[in-house]
């Protein structure tokens, strides 16, 4: 998959078939629209592109936006890299680019730069200054420019029954297996282990501190979950407590993880953590000690949880 980071960056050595949109997330309904895409390319004679965009729209038009994105920049490149995709460009929105008129974007970005032979688009979809053109319009804008539209009915999208808002909110309730179910794969995201004040080492649960690089990726809702990474090419499992350590009367919200029998070192390396399932709250203990023997049933609870699932 060739990447570009600018519509005119893209020089068409073919004509093309194109799919719009944020992609948040790439899930399940997005891989219905990608298989499509590229089905229409599977006889080399057409290259696939799909034109997304960063920022999300939403943080540029709606100042007081404060959405959360189930993937940041870099996770949609690594979702996508695994789908056979041709072309991927991921355009800077601004509210310059927002002023097209529909059949700006149509002339100047679909037919003049990306050299378009047909769009697959859903049934919803709506595009140019202020949102004012749908699917009838394009059809009409296709007729006139030379390019086909193939339309994602409403039925299509409806047999999926997923939004990239179900899903956002389905991690901020905590309800991870939903949203792994909508994702087709279990939720993650990257950060770098900071030195913290080392309390779990003192209970006998020595933690990594997770700092998350992206103020819009969307965490999931305060409490403990299983999770598993990567370490040296293998996978280590382990607890996660998302949270303000409440018993110790921090109030500083905070990713902390539990790896199972690991010893190493992991200080300002980046560790991506897959998140399984979520176990409990977050609670406030009457003492360090009924805190630690809850965090021993924790443990107790995620190792036969994970000896019932294969991950």
């Amino acid at each position: 998959m060739k990447i570009f980071h600018s519509i005119k960056e893209f020089i068409p050595t073919k004509k093309t078939i194109v799919t719009i949109g944020t992609f948040d997330g790439v899930h399940i309904g997005h891989k219905k629209i990608i298989e499509k895409l590229i089905q229409n390319t599977s006889n080399l004679k057409f290259e696939s592109i799909i034109l997304t965009f960063f920022p999300h729209p939403r943080l540029v038009l709606q100042e007081k936006s404060d959405i959360k994105l189930i993937n940041t920049i870099e996770e949609k490149i690594q979702l996508l890299e695994k789908t056979g995709l041709n072309n991927l460009i991921i355009h800077p929105f601004d509210k310059q680019f927002s002023a097209l008129t529909a059949e700006e974007f149509v002339k100047t970005v679909l037919v003049n730069q990306l050299n378009v032979q047909k769009i697959i688009i859903g049934h919803d979809h709506r595009f140019g200054v202020n949102r004012s053109a749908n699917i009838d319009d394009l059809i009409i804008y296709g007729e006139k420019y030379g390019f086909d539209v193939e339309q994602i009915s409403a039925q299509e999208i409806d047999e999926i029954s997923v939004s990239s808002t179900k899903i956002r909110n389905a991690i901020s309730n905590g309800n991870i297996a939903l949203a792994s179910e909508y994702l087709g794969y279990n939720y993650f995201f990257s950060g770098i282990i900071i030195k913290g004040k080392q309390i779990g080492r003192t209970i006998g649960f020595p933690t990594a501190n997770l700092k998350i690089e992206t103020d819009y990726k969307l965490i999931p809702k305060i409490g403990v979950y299983i999770v598993s990474s990567f370490y040296n090419n293998s996978l280590i499992y382990g607890m996660m407590n998302i949270g303000n350590k409440p018993t110790f009367g921090e109030g500083i919200a905070s990713i902390e993880i539990h790896f199972f029998e690991f010893k190493e070192d992991l200080y300002n390396q980046k560790m991506e953590i897959t998140v399984l399932e979520r176990i409990r709250d977050e609670q406030k203990f009457n003492s360090i000690e009924a805190l630690k023997s809850q965090i021993e049933k924790d443990k107790e609870f995620s190792i036969s949880y994970l000896k019932t699932k294969r991950f």
